[in-house]
C-alpha cells in the first residue's frame, strides 16, 4: 500500500525545513513502522496530489490545506489525522480549519489516553490511541564526576516553557550538584538571547542548542533526570525516550503527560511553578528513596513505549481501514 505522511513545516523565524521538531521525529518513525509492515511511506510537508492509498496528516490545523486537498481528490479513500498538543488543547475548540480536519478524517490518532477526553463522542468513536515508541540508544554520554545531570530536551518555544528548569536551578542550595543541560534549537531570537544569557549568568545551566538526534538520545540516556516543563503537549518524544532508557522524569501536570505517566505519578509539579520544580529537583538529587520511586514508576510505564506495541497498534489501525 502507498501511504503519504504529511507533517507541517517547522514554525519560527529562520527555522530550517530539516529541523527535528517533535512532529517530524514522529513522522519519520511512523514511516519506518509502516515500511516494516510491508508498505511504502512517503514524507512531505504538504500534499502534492500524487496518488496514494492512505493519507496520514500530523496536525489538524496546520495540515488542514493538505487534508482538504486529499479529501477533495479522493472522497472514498482512508484519511488519518494525528492530533498534536495544540490541536487537542486549543485549536479543535476555536479554529475552523482544525475542526474541519477532524470532520474529514476517517480515523483520528491521539498519542496518549487522556487525549480522548478532549474529543466529542462522535470524534472519540473514530479515534485510536497510539503511544509513541522509543528504544535505548547505542550508548550514553555520561555526566561529569560528582554531577547530578538534569536534561531538558525540546526546541525553545513558549509551549515548552523552556526556561522553567533553569529558573528552578537558581533556587537550589549551594550544596547541590545539579547541572541542567538544555538541548534544542531556539525558534525565535528572544529565545536564543535568553538561553545565551542564562548560560552566562547561571553556573548550573548550559544551553547546547540543537544536536543530532542520536547524540540527543545519548545525552538523555546518560542523565540522572529528564525535566519536561511544557504548558501544552499532545505527548512528548523526549519523555518516551527517557522511559526507554530507564531515566526518571519530573514533569508538569498536564493531560498530555499524565496520559502516559499516570494520575498518581509522584514527579509532577504545577505548570509554571518554579519553586515546586526546584523542590522536586532537590528531592530527586538528595533523597535516594524518592529517586528510586521515580525510576521504578517510570520503568513500570516503559512498556507503553516499546516499538512492538506501536507496530501492533498500526497493524490494527490499517486492518480497520483497508
Amino acid at each position: 500500500m502507498r501511504i503519504a505522511i504529511v507533517t507541517p513545516r517547522p514554525e519560527g523565524a529562520g527555522a530550517p525545513a530539516e529541523l527535528a521538531t517533535g512532529n517530524r521525529v514522529t513522522a519519520r518513525r511512523w514511516a519506518g513502522v509502516l515500511e516494516r509492515l510491508g508498505h511504502t511511506a512517503r514524507l512531505a510537508f504538504e500534499y502534492d496530489g500524487e496518488p496514494c492509498d492512505l493519507f496520514v496528516a500530523l496536525h489538524a490545523r496546520r495540515s488542514h490545506a493538505s487534508v482538504r486537498r486529499f479529501r477533495d481528490a479522493y472522497p472514498a479513500l482512508p484519511l488519518v489525522v494525528a492530533l498534536t498538543g495544540t490541536d487537542l488543547y486549543r485549536d479543535i475548540r476555536v479554529d475552523p480549519d482544525a475542526k474541519e480536519s477532524l470532520q474529514l478524517a476517517t480515523r483520528l490518532v491521539v498519542l496518549q489516553k487522556q487525549g480522548l477526553v478532549e474529543l466529542s463522542p462522535e470524534q472519540r468513536a473514530k479515534a485510536r490511541v497510539i503511544y509513541q515508541s522509543a528504544e535505548p540508544p547505542d550508548g550514553v554520554i555520561p555526566p561529569a564526576e560528582g554531577e547530578f545531570r538534569v536534561a531538558v530536551v525540546g526546541n525553545l518555544r513558549p509551549e515548552k516553557d523552556p526556561f522553567r528548569t533553569e529558573l528552578a536551578a537558581r533556587e537550589l542550595p549551594a550544596s547541590s550538584r545539579i547541572r541542567v543541560f538544555h538541548l534544542g534549537r531556539a525558534l525565535a531570537p528572544e529565545m536564543e538571547d535568553g538561553a545565551r544569557l542564562a548560560s552566562k549568568e547561571n553556573p548550573r545551566y548550559r544551553w547546547l542548542g540543537e544536536l543530532p538526534y542520536a547524540e540527543t538520545r545519548r545525552w538523555i540516556a546518560g542523565s540522572h533526570l529528564l525535566a519536561v516543563t511544557s504548558v501544552m503537549e499532545g505527548s512528548s518524544n523526549s519523555l518516551c525516550e527517557a522511559l526507554a532508557s530507564s531515566v526518571p522524569v519530573v514533569a508538569s501536570r498536564i493531560p498530555g503527560l499524565v496520559g502516559t505517566l499516570g494520575e498518581d505519578y509522584p514527579g509532577y509539579f504545577p505548570v509554571g511553578d518554579t519553586r515546586a520544580l526546584a523542590l522536586l529537583l532537590a528531592r530527586a538529587e538528595t533523597e535516594a528513596e524518592f529517586y528510586a520511586t521515580l525510576r521504578r514508576r517510570c520503568d513500570e510505564t516503559a512498556y507503553l513505549v516499546r516499538p512492538e506495541r506501536e507496530l501492533a497498534a498500526f497493524r490494527d489501525l490499517l486492518a480497520e481501514l483497508c
